[in-house]
C-alpha cells in the first residue's frame, strides 16, 4: 500500500484527515500529517518529515500531499521527493485525498498520482442551485 504524508500550513492536514475519517467511517492506515506554523524553521522540520515519511512507507512508495505550491510546506515536501518512490503533489483538497485513499491499495505510485490530480480537479465545480426551490 502506498503511504500518504500530508504537509500543510497549520492544522489543515489534520482537518483533512478528520474529514476523511468521517467520510470513510475509519482512520486509514499509513496516513500521517505534519503541520507547519509561521514560527517553524523548515530545516528543523526536515528530520521530522523524513521520520514521518519512513513511518508510512511499507516499500510501495509514499505520496506527499501539500497545500500550496511554492510555500514552506511544499518546499519541505520537495526535499523529500525521489521520483518513482516518493512523489509530491501540491493543491490538496478533500476530493484528492479521498481519491488517493481509494486507489492506493493495488496501484502503482504513478497511477495514484494521476488519480489524485484528476480527483482534485474533478472535485472542483460550480454547484447548480434551483432558486425556485423552497427551503
Amino acid at each position: 500500500m502506498i503511504g500518504i504524508l500530508i504537509i500543510t500550513h497549520g492544522t489543515l492536514g489534520e482537518a483533512l484527515i478528520q474529514c476523511a475519517c468521517h467520510v470513510l467511517n475509519r482512520r486509514p492506515a499509513q496516513l500521517t500529517q505534519l503541520g507547519v506554523s509561521a514560527a517553524d524553521d523548515p530545516l528543523d522540520l526536515l528530520p521530522t518529515a523524513k521520520a514521518m515519511l519512513n513511518s508510512v512507507d511499507s516499500g510501495d512508495g509514499v505520496l506527499v500531499l501539500t497545500d500550496l505550491y511554492g510555500a514552506t510546506p511544499a518546499n519541505i515536501a520537495g526535499k523529500l521527493a525521489k521520483p518513482g518512490q516518493i512523489e509530491c503533489i501540491a493543491g490538496i483538497n478533500m476530493p484528492m485525498l479521498l481519491r488517493v485513499l481509494n486507489y492506493r491499495d493495488k496501484n502503482t505510485i504513478q497511477t495514484v498520482v494521476t488519480k489524485a490530480i484528476s480527483g482534485g480537479c474533478d472535485g472542483v465545480m460550480q454547484m447548480k442551485v434551483d432558486r425556485d426551490a423552497k427551503s
